[in-house]
């Protein structure tokens, strides 16, 4: 019972529940790509789907912290009727794989991609100019858990008349790591460590080769992704080697959070220092881990004794579990926190994107939708035990409504000025096709006297059940989803799917391909009051209408400093803080404290 009500609101961020084939082949989805005869099934809602097709060879052995390498044709008919496994990462039920905390599943054989379509006879897949849009999804998870196999792309795809692919990317230091050892031989886009951003150039690539022969129009294609896949959706829109392949972009709580190559490599006490998890701090870590060495010194002096070929052969004759279990997860969730998507100067630039963005030639120019939650961060807030207290480890009571509704909101403003007003801004300076959006349904039922609507609202990544119009989540995570809000959500899920879709097809959102829908304009930058961005809510919440408020990090600290709701101006600090531990597009060492919490130090709060 404990976790259905702490899980509850993890299990509907991942939005869409693992894919589960049926059990016969569909003989009518039988396709002839480039890659080699593939037949799916039929899928939930009508559609046809092919389920675990891969993408590049599996990057085992030699290929692991290699660019993705391109698979042989196969010579068979290959039966498209399961998801491949998800890659290697700590069990979570956030997203990721389920199991015991601390448990290391997948596999490192993991790039493989879904395909969902309408249903067509082979003889009736549509070409030449009646090709469909294509739109490709990159899970979120932190870069470090999660799963393709867990997002049903099927109504969407039916509905819409769009084909939907899922894809798998390498995770945490399987998918981002950087070392001297390692760039012995390399190419240079393997020398950058972002083996998994190749990885999703690699899925664009295999795309625009195959996806002809399922009725999709590679050169319409969408890349769109949530929280980190929404960072990946960002790094994407800088990175040199993936311009053409996409032509529209959409990113869902995602942000510009990325990491110095330093900070992927050096240790902690060189001159210019690298982060607690950066590969030589982790090298250190397993050398310990193995008995080479007793403590930190006596391996760092190891190490420094090995040759470049020598750590290359230990990091890759180590097993997936081994190299993992060196980068502790956050309890309960799986995932870890380590340098990733570097700004090499190679796959990415190495520059601010936030510059780049404001620079007409700094990005891969293409339509670009943009938007936030209106309550992201009281997902993670509701598991927090400082926050919400749980009587008998069942019923959730919040400690502090008040200042955790206050946190909450100052969060989640960040959050929308780091993730979408700030880079739209930018994009505005040099394109016109840029839109943006706050999520905001917040009509959770309450549940054993907890009001989920207080306590949850509009969180982190609860849109998505709403982009793919699937609210199937399970047993636990169909608690929020009830008859009582059904026709509100699918009413709001209607309009979110048209307006994705007409996005896709088009480049503008519009009216989301309905006669009588709200027309959702562009960023006006002309005049504070011009219309910026889409509410995105039922009736019940004022509808979908266009809103103007705009925010930048400056200006959240501005109305921080004078809310007066905060008499004690601890309280303030203490927001202060937690916005700078939670918000990564936030800076503390750039933007410096607020000047009435210099005299506080941050390991007073609880957020610390």
């Amino acid at each position: 019972m404990r976790r259905c009500v702490v899980w509850l609101a993890l299990l509907c961020m991942v939005g869409c529940g693992r894919a589960k084939p049926p059990a016969e082949i569909d003989p009518a989805s039988l396709r002839q790509p480039p890659s080699g005869l593939v037949v799916g099934v039929t899928g939930t809602y009508g559609d046809q789907a092919w389920l675990g097709i891969p993408y590049a060879q599996p990057p085992l052995g030699p290929l692991r912290w290699r660019a993705p390498q391109p698979l042989p044709p196969w010579t068979d008919t290959r039966q498209a009727r399961a998801v491949g496994s998800p890659c290697v990462q700590y069990a979570s039920n956030l997203g990721g794989v389920a199991g015991p905390d601390g448990a290391v599943v997948g596999n490192e054989d993991c790039l493989y991609l879904n395909i969902y379509a309408p249903s067509y006879a082979a003889t009736q897949v549509p070409s030449g100019a009646q090709r469909l849009p294509v739109m490709l999804w990159i899970h979120g998870g932190g870069n470090s858990i999660g799963e393709a196999g867990f997002y049903n792309g099927g109504r969407l795809a039916a509905e819409q008349h769009v084909i939907v692919v899922t894809t798998n990317y390498r995770l945490g230091p399987f998918g981002w790591l950087r070392h001297a050892a390692l760039r012995d031989g390399a190419t240079a886009d393997e020398q950058s460590g972002n083996f998994a951003t190749l990885d999703l150039i690699a899925a664009l690539r295999w795309i625009r080769a195959n996806i002809a022969a399922f009725g999709g129009n590679p050169d319409n294609v969408t890349i769109f992704g949530e929280s980190a896949g929404g960072q990946n959706v960002f790094s994407l829109l800088i990175a040199p080697p993936a311009k053409g392949l996409f032509q529209r972009a959409i990113s869902e709580s995602g942000g510009l959070w990325m990491s110095t190559p330093s900070e992927g490599e050096a240790f902690t006490d060189d001159t210019v220092p690298g982060a607690a998890n950066s590969s030589n701090e982790a090298l250190l870590r397993l050398l310990i881990a193995d008995h080479s060495a007793a403590d930190r010194a006596a391996a760092k002096a190891k190490l420094a004794a090995m040759s470049p070929a020598d750590i290359a052969a230990y990091l890759r004759g180590k097993s997936a579990a081994d190299l993992l279990r060196v980068y502790p997860p956050y309890p309960h969730n799986g995932m870890i926190e380590m340098p990733k998507v570097f700004v090499d100067g190679q796959v990415l630039p190495a520059a601010d994107p936030l510059a780049l963005f404001g620079d007409a030639n700094g990005w891969n120019q293409v339509p670009v939708m943009l938007g936030t939650n209106h309550d992201e961060n009281r997902l993670f807030m509701f598991g927090d035990p400082a926050q919400v207290k749980r009587y008998f480890w069942v019923v959730p009571r919040l400690i502090n409504e008040s200042m955790y509704l206050i946190t909450a909101d100052y969060l989640a403003r960040m959050w929308k000025a780091t993730g979408a007003d700030m880079p739209a801004a930018a994009m505005r300076r040099n394109a016109s096709d840029v839109f943006v959006y706050r999520f905001d349904w917040d009509e959770e039922p309450s549940l054993l006297g907890a009001d989920l609507a207080t306590m949850l609202g509009a969180s982190h990544g609860f849109e998505i059940p709403f982009v793919f119009g699937h609210f199937d989540l399970g047993r636990e995570g169909n608690v929020i989803f009830t008859e009582r809000n059904e026709p509100g959500r699918e009413a709001l899920s209607s309009a979110m799917r048209g307006y994705w879709a007409e996005f896709a097809r088009t480049g503008k959102p519009g009216r989301g391909g309905k006669a009588d829908g709200v027309e959702w304009s562009a960023w006006d930058p002309s005049a504070p009051d011009a219309p910026k961005y889409a509410v995105l809510d039922t009736p019940i919440g004022g509808g979908v209408r266009m809103s103007s408020e705009t925010l930048t990090v400056q200006s959240v600290l501005d109305q921080l400093a004078a809310d007066r709701r905060l008499s004690d101006p601890r309280d303030k600090c203490s927001v202060y803080y937690a916005m700078a531990k939670f918000s990564r597009g936030f800076s503390k060492a750039q933007y410096g404290d607020l000047p009435l919490c210099r005299d506080y130090p941050f390991e007073k709060y609880p957020w610390s």
